[in-house]
């Protein structure tokens, strides 16, 4: 159910199990939903949002024709625990798969089901990472990792990906496999820009001087060509989002269709992918919806990935379980000037390395909680082995990283951090001593408790072990993608296109 949370006040929405949101724009057939999911895509990293030369015409265009969204955000920076939290419309806390590779459980509500009992058809195409009891939410999954088989899909169809590297080659299949005369909601994957890179993956790369470095990164060399093919890795997704877009007009559907574009989770860089700062949480967030939605307009409203569901749900006038807890953004659509929530809440839990932080941002603040301070803000294991660590690993034995770059080598960590994110928004100053910001402190100190006892967020009774070398991102040998919580067993038998 939609909350505000404000120190010791809970306000909720009326109604019982029902949420009552903004006025849907008209439409006189149910629309359509495609939900293009990138891997690893920091915020920033596409033309629309004011990238100097990352090729991305595509994205352009969904943007020239729809609404760019400038302050939306995941509820944490991983990569599985983010789509089951997109899915069901909870914080990853709520889900039991908050830690990496954990499967989405199956007595969990996500807004897929509630679709298909509404009359949708239902797909997936590309990185799966979900588990197999997801499976069967859907009519159609077609995996990108390759052929797949399991018992637990019922009727469902299942076909093989087929190699397809980016993981987005099978989205137009899905497409036109739909029924005619049906509404669809297809969720397409891509495991673009995850790593590992590789050259000469366009015939035309990105060079060094394409490169923007942000300042928590050294600008040397090796770092620029490590983003250079990250670039490279984007550039090919954009290719993918411009054939769905054609398979749309091909489909004389566009007009009815609400297309989002979103990123699971930030760059896979050093104090980005994993963490609570927005280089880990903020996501692109572009809506395409020409029924309801007008074209070339921007929102600096606040969003959360936990705020999809319902909105999907209202735009197809379905019923919002209490167990959502996001805000439906229809009103954001609407009116880009609206505004739906005053905070978001990001959470950070095990991903390779054990680690346990929470934060909460407003328009101006961001507030970090970082509950095991004894640990340093390691990166995950697939950044570690990556020329950028590899070369800040270097520097810092040379002392030649400055503090802002040295932060992911840094024990013991602050037990709380603060940032003016409205004129700092690189997060570079941590101002949670400076008395001149003892207000707003306190304030998202509060807010951020009041959350936490609100949503059941509690520290686990056992810490969970790494399963990487923090120095070389080296599988420790308890290493395993299959992966359950304690309490469940470990019947994970399919851990496909489970990536790092």
């Amino acid at each position: 159910m939609p909350r505000n949370f404000l120190p010791g006040v809970l306000f909720l929405a009326t109604g019982i199990g029902v949420v009552a949101c903004g006025e849907a724009p008209a439409s006189v057939d149910p629309p359509n939903f495609v939900i293009l999911v990138a891997d690893d895509m920091g915020w920033e990293d596409a033309t629309p949002y004011g990238h100097p030369s990352i090729r991305t015409p595509n994205l352009r265009r969904l943007a020239d024709h729809g609404m760019r969204f400038d302050h939306a955000f995941v509820t944490t920076s991983s990569c599985s625990p983010s789509r089951a939290s997109i899915l069901t419309g909870k914080y990853p806390h709520q889900t039991g798969a908050e830690q990496l590779h954990w499967p989405l459980p199956e007595d969990q509500t996500t807004f897929v089901e509630l679709l298909r009992e509404a009359g949708y058809w239902a797909a997936s195409a590309g990185k799966w990472h979900l588990g197999d009891a997801a499976v069967a939410r859907f009519d159609l999954v077609i995996q990108g990792g390759g052929e797949r088989t399991t018992d637990e899909a019922n009727e469902n169809e299942l076909m093989p990906g087929g190699g397809y590297a980016s993981g987005a080659g099978a989205w137009v299949d899905v497409l036109k496999q739909r029924p005619e005369g049906q509404p669809f909601i297809a969720w397409l994957s891509s495991f673009d820009p995850h790593r590992p890179y590789q050259e000469g993956i366009l015939d035309t790369p990105h060079t060094l001087e394409d490169v923007v470095v942000p300042a928590y990164l050294p600008d040397t060399p090796e770092v620029r060509k490590d983003l250079a093919l990250y670039y490279d890795e984007i550039a090919r997704l954009d290719h993918y989002v411009g054939s769905v877009l054609d398979e749309l007009d091909r489909q004389q559907v566009a007009e009815n269709t609400f297309v989002l574009f979103i990123s699971d989770n930030g760059a896979p860089f050093p104090r980005a992918k994993t963490t609570v700062y927005d280089s880990g949480v903020r996501t692109p967030w572009i809506v395409r919806f020409p029924a309801g939605v007008e074209a070339g307009s921007t929102t600096s409203s606040l969003v959360s990935a936990v705020d999809l569901a319902p909105t999907l749900l209202d735009l197809a006038s379905i019923e919002t379980p209490s167990s959502f807890e996001g805000e439906s953004i229809v009103p954001i659509l609407n009116d880009p000037s609206a505004v739906v929530r005053d905070h978001i809440f990001a959470e950070r839990n095990w991903h390779n390395f054990d680690d346990r932080a929470r934060a909460v941002r407003d328009s101006r603040y961001k507030y970090i909680r970082n509950f095991y301070t004894d640990i340093p803000n390691s990166p995950p294991a697939d950044v570690i082995r990556g020329d950028t660590f590899r070369k800040m690993r270097a520097l810092r034995d040379e002392g030649a990283l400055t503090p802002q770059q040295h932060i992911v080598f840094d024990t013991p960590r602050p037990e709380e951090e603060l940032y003016l994110v409205a004129d700092d928004p690189q997060e570079l100053h941590d101002v949670s001593k400076d008395p001149a910001h003892a207000e707003a402190l306190e304030r998202l100190r509060g807010v951020l408790e009041t959350w936490l006892e609100a949503t059941g967020d509690t520290a686990p009774a056992e810490r969970t072990p790494d399963n990487s070398d923090r120095e070389t991102g080296d599988a420790l040998p308890n290493h395993t993608l299959e992966r359950m919580p304690p309490t469940q067993e470990n019947a994970l038998e399919n851990p496909e296109n489970a990536t790092e």
